[in-house]
């Protein structure tokens, strides 16, 4: 979750950032080189965007940490040269990995499809649990996962709100002996990120958005609403 978003040099130092910011002292006025900055802080930023959206000078952004992905990935080159479709030569790579995609049924599932684009050597597991709506914990019913060598296991879910689902996945693979996870969500929000890491700080999370709060019944602010409802299609 370090550096989502950072201050690239084209900071005047107006400081709208720092008071559009809904985390206290997640920006900080700074003097380099006889120049002011605002400078962020990896361990308080949210990425809620605010800064972004606010900034004149386009000096805030996102960090693309797709690189960072496939690093984790342990993708490495075989020596060999493939074609893409617009005609350019790049290495082959080949993972050190045998990659297992897990979706969380069922909103899971709407998103497993475009990492197995990406990935379409992974084998495919499923993991069954839904959200009690009075208590907010949830129930497990299924769980089936492939058995490979040197697994990696990549937990796939639109939401990651309370935390629970994505803590109690993990928790059932582990118990299956798996112990090399990660987990994939859209969208989240700071409360769930904390007790995933609180509860499983050896699995790395890949978010792609991270919103402002939960609201008082467990849902992620601003947030789309129930990301299986939207998928297929019963609201």
């Amino acid at each position: 979750m370090d550096n989502l978003v950072y201050t690239n040099d084209n900071c005047q130092g107006c400081n709208r950032c720092i008071s559009v910011c809904p985390v206290l002292t997640a920006n900080s006025a700074v003097n380099e080189d006889g120049e002011n900055k605002v400078k962020v802080d990896s361990s308080k930023c949210i990425a809620c965007g605010s800064c972004i959206d606010t900034c004149e000078h386009d000096a805030r952004e996102y960090e693309d940490d797709t690189e960072q992905f496939f690093k984790d990935l342990k993708a490495v080159p075989t020596g060999e040269k493939i074609k893409t479709p617009t005609g350019s030569e790049v290495d082959k790579l080949k993972l050190n990995y045998n990659i297992i995609v897990v979706p969380i049924l069922r909103a899971g599932i709407g998103m497993s499809n475009g990492v197995i684009n990406m990935l379409p050597t992974a084998k495919i597991g499923h993991i069954g649990m839904y959200r009690d709506e009075k208590t907010l914990t949830p129930v497990e019913y299924f769980c089936k996962l492939p058995k490979v060598e040197n697994p990696l296991v990549l937990v796939c879910d639109p939401m990651l709100a309370t935390g629970g689902s994505a803590i109690d996945a993990v928790t059932m693979i582990k118990k299956r002996g798996y112990t090399n996870i990660r987990l994939l969500n859209l969208v989240g929000a700071p409360e769930g990120v904390k007790k995933v890491e609180e509860a499983h700080p050896d699995v790395d999370i890949y978010i792609a958005a991270l919103d402002e709060r939960l609201n008082d019944v467990g849902y992620i602010l601003p947030g789309l609403g129930d990301a299986g409802d939207r998928i297929f299609g019963t609201l």
